[in-house]
């Protein structure tokens, strides 16, 4: 058969970290595909909304790079970064933040129409506790997001919160008063959460640790991907987790029979190519 597929569901490059070379040595290890989501980028201030698709451009210019210095497949996703609502209230108020949320995720959801980019992301709301207002408005740009998502027949990619089954099932709401398909929602840094019980239909991508993998698959399922969230922070070059960790265990699932090369094949290249190639 072909080679064996390996994907990465959440990789971060930034023009100040290793970009293209830490991206060269997750295909040495055998990763073959990812998904590079954008950040915010101190290059970039956001000072206005229209300032959010300049970030997006420097994402789109390390996927070219990488690119051309590699063979990985490159799925790019931009949406505005939850958390920057909180910073952008304290500068600006939180009407105008909000407003400069909303244009970020319209021009993510240009860019998708422009073919640069293939989901929205990630997008969301803070992971720790926030005021009243700030979880409201929050929730009015993600769902602002997942309607864009549903124009466009794209996925998004959640940073929220992640400790209780809760979670997935105020996702699928939302989503299901934007118009979308809970199962067209990913959600980035998901605990082992597989079952329909747990998921309510939202698509798990979940941090590549033997202990995740182990109660996953203890589960029966095979419906999650696996990520990193690597962030390209030189002075933390292995966080959150090392940029090979999931070619890595790959290899230690079908090496324990923890999975076979179906299944590797399922989490890695059918559900990653049902989402980003529509």
């Amino acid at each position: 058969m072909d080679k064996l597929p390996v994907y990465d569901n959440h990789i971060h490059m930034s023009p100040h970290g290793r970009n293209v070379d830490a991206l060269r040595e997750y295909e040495q290890a055998g990763g073959t595909g990812l998904t590079l989501v954008t950040l915010p980028y101190p290059e970039v201030r956001i000072a206005d909304g229209k300032d959010f698709a300049k970030s997006y451009e420097i994402t789109f210019d390390l996927a070219a790079r990488a690119r051309e210095a590699t063979d990985l497949e490159i799925n790019i996703a931009v949406g505005p970064y939850p958390i920057l609502l909180m910073s952008l209230a304290e500068e600006f108020g939180l009407e105008k933040a909000e407003e400069m949320m909303m244009q970020g995720m319209e021009d993510a959801g240009k860019a998708v129409q422009e073919g640069k980019a293939v989901a929205i992301g990630e997008i969301g709301r803070p992971h720790f506790e926030c005021s009243p207002e700030i979880w409201d408005a929050s929730n009015r740009v993600l769902q602002r997001g997942m309607e864009i998502a549903k124009e466009n027949d794209v996925p998004v990619i959640i940073h929220c919160e992640s400790g209780t089954t809760d979670t997935n099932r105020s996702l699928a709401d939302i989503a299901r008063k934007a118009g979308l398909d809970p199962g067209m929602v990913i959600k980035h840094s998901s605990p082992p959460f597989v079952t329909e019980e747990e998921t309510f239909g939202v698509m798990p991508s979940i941090p590549a640790s033997k202990t995740n993998i182990k109660e996953a698959r203890a589960k029966g399922s095979d419906r999650f991907m696996l990520e990193t969230d690597y962030i390209d922070e030189p002075s933390k070059p292995t966080a959150i987790m090392s940029v090979t960790t999931v070619p890595n265990k790959v290899k230690w699932m079908l090496a324990s029979g923890m999975a076979d090369e179906e299944l590797i094949c399922r989490i890695c290249r059918d559900i990653p190519n049902r989402y980003y190639h529509r």
